[in-house]
């Protein structure tokens, strides 16, 4: 691989983490406004659709109709937005700034799938990054005993949910980027969205007041939009980079900033703990980002899970 190609996936990974961070801090505006979580499903469900096709076009229309590349595809949009879907109704009952540090773990899963599967390998400094990821997440999922919590443990187990599935997705993500193109693996997510958005119209209750407005559908389109396209660099980063450094390095840096414009949003502020994963989150990705710049052509190489 050579030194530009190599140093693509930073760039999706930057691109991805200020879209992502953005999103996840305005994803409950439309619901507070009167628009439902489910309906917001399928908006971004749609939006996925001209991401999809500005993908196909960078890669000439071409399309994978390989039975793996198919399987990986929709496996790696169902997770995906399975998650997401579950996502909408935990924000129901908490705010993003306590969501979004325990969905962060999502790299554990990821980590551990490619270590073991994908037989990936690291420096030591990429390694320390990992521990040092580690550590902020444990910090930023810190709550302090007796908060205001009156949905107790159900938003915790909501939350394991999406974290379980988008962990497993970015092992399966980087092993469909082994067999497929990049390209064929966003329209296969976009299509597992959008297949999955009747479930989210019939879970829909349409009895209640909806705003049909600008602060609702239109609204969401344009904050929906920026998870789509944050869907869509990640796919390329998988597949210029290793998960083992890129998986800490999004699901920790993109939370941090939904953290702080949340807490700006919601007039908060954070614990000192809090602060202190934020910090920690920073260091590790620098740790990892340099780790990989120093790793020779050779660690880039990917392998087929070992099942």
């Amino acid at each position: 691989m050579s030194n530009g190609k190599k140093n693509y996936w930073l760039v999706f990974v930057i691109v991805h983490v200020l879209f992502m961070g953005v999103w996840g801090a305005l994803i409950e505006i439309p619901e507070k406004n009167g628009f439902p979580p489910t309906l917001g499903y399928v908006v971004w469900a749609l939006t996925m659709i001209p991401a999809a096709i500005v993908a196909l076009k960078f890669n000439n229309w071409k399309i994978d109709f390989s039975k793996k590349a198919m399987g990986l595809g929709l496996l790696t949009g169902l997770l995906g937005a399975a998650g997401q879907l579950i996502l909408f109704f935990t924000l129901r009952l908490v705010p993003a700034y306590l969501v979004f540090p325990v969905i962060s773990l999502t790299p554990v899963v990821t980590v551990l799938l490619a270590a073991l599967l994908l037989k990936e390998r690291t420096r030591l400094m990429g390694w320390i990054g990992i521990g040092v990821a580690m550590l902020a997440i444990f910090f930023l999922s810190y709550q302090p005993a007796g908060s205001n919590n009156e949905s107790g443990y159900t938003w915790l187990l909501l939350s394991l949910l999406p974290l379980l599935a988008w962990g497993v997705q970015g092992f399966v993500m980087r092993w469909a980027n082994s067999v497929t193109s990049a390209e064929s693996i966003f329209f296969y997510m976009m299509v597992s969205s959008v297949l999955l958005a009747p479930v989210a119209l019939m879970m829909t209750d349409f009895s209640q007041p909806i705003n049909w407005g600008f602060k609702g559908p239109w609204l969401a389109a344009m904050v929906q939009v920026l998870n789509a396209i944050g869907a869509l660099c990640l796919v390329y980063a998988f597949r210029y980079g290793k998960a083992i450094i890129i998986a800490p390095m999004t699901t920790a840096l993109s939370p941090v900033l939904t953290v702080i414009l949340s807490l700006i949003i919601y007039a908060v502020i954070p614990q000192p703990l809090v602060i202190t994963g934020m910090v920690l989150a920073v260091l590790s990705a620098f740790l990892m980002g340099r780790e990989d710049a120093l790793s020779d052509d050779a660690s880039s190489v990917v392998t087929k899970p070992s099942v």
